[in-house]
């Protein structure tokens, strides 16, 4: 997972941080700030797992949930 800036399915960028993980656990979670306007938190992690999963779009394609756009 290269850190840089993602575009979420939906339209949202947000700058990947990096790959940690969880403490418990050991699952590999996705560090990242949410580059729009967001009142609970910018800061979030996810599984990376589900950061990589196929989504089905609003259109009923199947789409990437993040898709990397660029360095940071």
């Amino acid at each position: 997972m290269k850190p840089g800036i993602y575009k979420h399915f939906k339209g949202d960028l947000v700058k990947v941080i990096g790959v940690a993980k969880h403490s418990e656990t050991l699952e590999d979670v996705v560090m990242y700030d949410h580059l729009g306007t967001n009142s609970l938190s910018n800061l979030w992690v996810r599984p990376l797992s589900m950061f990589l999963e196929e989504v089905t779009n609003p259109e009923g394609n199947k789409v990437l949930r993040f898709t990397f756009v660029r360095e940071d």
